[in-house]
């Protein structure tokens, strides 16, 4: 699928990349198809990704592997929750947290209470609240530290 985007200009985007959220997600219920977009330049094991979404060109999310962040981090969803994207196997699922990218990037944050569980065998997804999490978790001082580091 070719679409053109307001990031990253035309893409070409392969069905193994297409990310299906049945209900949608926080705020955007009508947005239900999502596209897993990495930095060229870093790969799909680089920190930041977006979810560029499928039914609205002009918007996209950066993402992030929680655990680049926050080591410790292990939030549990009931299992009725994730029902909607398929039998769970651990090994096969993937989470990612939303970016918050303010004028001032010292400021960065990252939304560890909503993260989108994604069932990477049936590319289904959803985004679900849990406890004991912050919604501004401040990222941009372990950014720069990984960078230096070169992860």
């Amino acid at each position: 699928m070719v679409m053109n985007t307001r990031l990253f200009g035309e893409v070409t985007i392969d069905d193994s990349k297409m990310i299906h959220f049945p209900g949608g997600i926080v705020g955007f219920p009508d947005l239900q198809d999502f596209a897993l977009i990495h930095d060229t330049e870093q790969g799909a094991n680089g920190g930041i990704h977006w979810m560029q979404s499928v039914q609205e060109s002009n918007f996209a999310m950066p993402v992030i592997d929680p655990l680049r962040v926050k080591p410790d981090y292990n939030p549990e969803a009931d299992d009725e929750l994730l029902s909607t994207i398929g039998e769970i196997n651990p090994d096969e699922l993937l989470v990612l947290v939303t970016i918050t990218v303010p004028s001032d990037l010292t400021q960065m944050t990252v939304n560890l209470k909503a993260p989108f569980v994604i069932n990477v065998a049936t590319r289904k997804a959803c985004q679900v609240i849990v406890e004991g999490y912050e919604v501004k978790f401040p990222v941009y001082d372990i950014l720069q530290k990984m960078k230096k580091e070169g992860e």
